[in-house]
């Protein structure tokens, strides 16, 4: 019985281990808004230490419930991974975070989509999380669609 008790305490503790992150995500030092609109463009970011950031979504305008296009280039930092979280700014969308793979050096993308919303317009916010060797930085883009 011990050794059965033994082999689910380590289990169990791999498993907490493996899922850590989701537990217990690492601070993010979170970038203050800017002005750009994903809705036209990328947007470029400098980073905190050097470097930055450009990031975009594609098609544009940013449809609901189709398939989006994110492109990350990361210059002059390291990124060990990168995230893009979409909430709503509004209402509360639920949980909808795209994990980006890396396709070249400081390259990465991925794929997501926008729920609808019961609402004509409804503001966003992507917020990017970077995960650099020892910090986790957040920038958030915000924009708008409108359901047609």
């Amino acid at each position: 019985m011990l050794l059965v008790l033994l082999a689910l305490a380590a289990v169990a503790g791999g498993g907490y281990w493996f899922f850590r992150d989701y537990f217990e995500p690492p601070q993010a030092v979170t970038l203050p808004l800017d002005d750009c609109d994903l809705q036209q463009q990328a947007c470029r970011r400098a980073l905190p230490g050097g470097g930055e950031m450009v990031f975009g979504i594609t098609p544009r305008p940013i449809p609901l419930v189709s398939p989006l296009k994110l492109q990350l280039k990361v210059k002059g930092r390291q990124v060990e991974k990168a995230e893009v979280d979409f909430s709503g700014v509004t209402m509360n969308m639920g949980y909808n975070r795209v994990r980006l793979r890396e396709t070249g050096e400081g390259l990465f993308e991925g794929e997501g989509f926008l729920p609808v919303c019961i609402r004509q317009r409804m503001d966003w916010e992507a917020k990017v999380f970077l995960y650099l060797p020892g910090e986790v930085l957040a920038v958030p883009f915000r924009f708008e669609t409108l359901k047609k």
